[in-house]
């Protein structure tokens, strides 16, 4: 651990850091605009190694189970999608910023449409938004307001015809975030207790976690649910 790792772990240093960010923090929707319209993008989980191991274990997925149709809540800026491989696919989420990026970059491409998402005003009855497969990678934790959360969920499973692929940490964490965009929670806890007709039918652990990869490696697993 270096010096400035070292420091931030002083519990004066946490409590001050955590302070500050909370003045700061305007919700998670507007934090992903703001840091999409300021040139940020969709962090580390979206490039290099970590992207590829996603793309490797979703394109296997949808290759051997002949998925035609894959919608994705948080397409985020677009990098993941640049190697996927998907016959069709939908890409929903709460920055308009990042839903203008994706556009721009795929605007050519009839296979791809893209939505802004907010979980508070989506209600999709007559399930015009479906797939025979729904995706969350990386985005679960980063929806810190409980209620999000849970509707995000259930949109997830609702909009799904076959599969939910959830690529997240699944646990309760124990103390304050010190990052106010972070709070991880036990998905499948919610999704045992409040969704019926699914069940989980694989997890494929990282292939880079953070207990031997460090700051290069991930907390994520893949959890894949298959419509019972």
């Amino acid at each position: 651990m270096g010096l400035k790792a070292k420091i931030l772990e002083i519990p004066f240093v946490k409590n001050w850091k955590r302070n500050q960010q909370k003045k700061k923090f305007k919700g998670s929707e507007q934090y992903w605009e703001d840091r999409y319209q300021q040139g940020d993008n969709s962090g580390t989980g979206s490039y290099d190694h970590l992207a590829e191991h996603k793309a490797d274990v979703i394109n296997d997925f949808v290759a051997k189970n002949n998925i035609k149709t894959i919608m994705e809540f948080g397409c985020g800026d677009g990098n993941q999608l640049k190697i996927a491989k998907y016959p069709q696919y939908i890409g929903l989420d709460v920055s308009p910023t990042a839903v203008k990026m994706c556009y721009n970059q795929f605007k050519a491409d009839k296979t791809k449409s893209f939505y802004v998402y907010n979980s508070m005003a989506f209600h999709d009855n007559a399930r015009f938004f479906h797939a025979d497969l729904t995706m969350s990678l990386d985005v679960l934790y980063h929806l810190v307001e409980r209620e999000i959360f849970e509707n995000y969920l259930l949109h997830l499973f609702a909009s799904a015809d076959k599969y939910v692929i959830i690529y997240a940490s699944d646990y309760n964490q124990s103390e304050e975030p010190i990052h106010q965009h972070e709070n991880r929670r036990s998905f499948s806890d919610f999704v045992n207790k409040s969704i019926t007709g699914w069940k989980l039918k694989e997890i494929v652990k990282n292939k880079y976690p953070v207990s031997t990869h460090k700051e290069k490696g991930s907390l994520s697993d893949f959890y894949i649910y298959e419509k019972a």
